[in-house]
């Protein structure tokens, strides 16, 4: 590596394509995206330039605004019950003896299914009538707890939520998995020669060994739930009467439903932001709140 660092040619052969491809999908496009942003363009006619109107129009929209904490909600869901819920049931699967494998697979299964796959199958369980979730409600008695999942505003967020944490726990528990299985086996004897034994080894031994990937998967469910879309898409598309639109789905309506390509360039440089802007707070509550071992 030393050799290859020094030697110009061969350090410009593993750099320079990585850069092209970075600045040509990356830094070309993210440059346009902000060009447009602050013009008035239908997709078709030159762009007219209006300043910030673009983004003042942001601020006053309420239907963004709507989007913008339906976001706060996929990025709330995925730090406080989605990543509690991976290393707890990661740490359950370290400790089974048989069938490991089996239960790797089962829940990292949906992780490998397509987002349309996954909304069209959530889609029948959450059907008012002939749908699972309400067919079992019915059949233990709570007939009055079955609704409309998908169509009642007080529930559809919730139901999306739950449906995008089950397609993407799986692929997170692999990871923690992996690191939970690199500890040395010595850490852990020696930890429970001390009395660390079942959860309190959990919590004093593994869960502290392993914080380096629990950080990383906070962060990528994070910035995962900034990109949502897809799965809203999919199931809801936005409905009931907006109650599920997250910023992806409104800035797509805006270019290719309404042909308003300035304004949707101006949401995505406010996605762009405010998801460079949640991951560097959460940087800085890392390292100020991390600990040596």
């Amino acid at each position: 590596m030393n050799k290859i660092q020094r030697n110009l040619v061969a350090f410009a052969m593993f750099v320079v394509p990585a850069l092209a491809l970075y600045i040509t999908f990356y830094l070309v496009p993210l440059f346009n995206s902000l060009q447009y942003s602050v013009t008035e363009w239908n997709g078709i006619n030159d762009p007219v330039y209006t300043g910030l109107d673009n983004f003042q129009k942001a601020m006053g929209d309420e239907k963004f605004w709507v989007a913008f904490w339906n976001n706060i909600y996929f990025v709330l869901f995925s730090v406080f019950i989605q990543v509690p819920v991976i290393v707890v049931v990661s740490i359950m699967i370290s400790s089974v003896r048989r069938m490991l494998d089996f239960y790797k697979l089962t829940v990292f299964l949906p992780s490998i299914l397509s987002t349309a796959s996954v909304g069209v199958i959530w889609q029948f369980i959450y059907a008012p009538d002939a749908g699972l979730l309400n067919q079992l409600l019915r059949s233990v008695g709570l007939e009055s707890w079955a609704k409309i999942w998908l169509g009642d505003k007080t529930t559809a967020m919730f139901s999306i939520l739950v449906t995008n944490g089950w397609q993407w726990t799986g692929f997170y528990i692999v990871l923690v998995l992996a690191a939970i299985f690199s500890i040395p086996k010595e850490m852990l004897e020696a930890g429970e020669i001390d009395g660390a034994v079942g959860w309190k080894k959990a919590w004093l031994l593994t869960i502290p060994l392993i914080r380096p990937v629990i950080v990383v998967t906070m962060l990528l469910s994070i910035t995962g739930a900034m990109k949502a879309m897809d799965i809203v898409m999919i199931m809801t598309n936005g409905g009931p009467f907006h109650t599920t639109e997250v910023m992806a789905t409104y800035m797509y309506k805006q270019a290719y439903s309404l042909s308003d390509f300035g304004y949707a360039n101006a949401i995505a440089i406010i996605i762009t932001i405010f998801t460079a802007i949640l991951a560097l707070v959460y940087h800085v509550i890392n390292k100020r709140t991390e600990v040596d071992y």
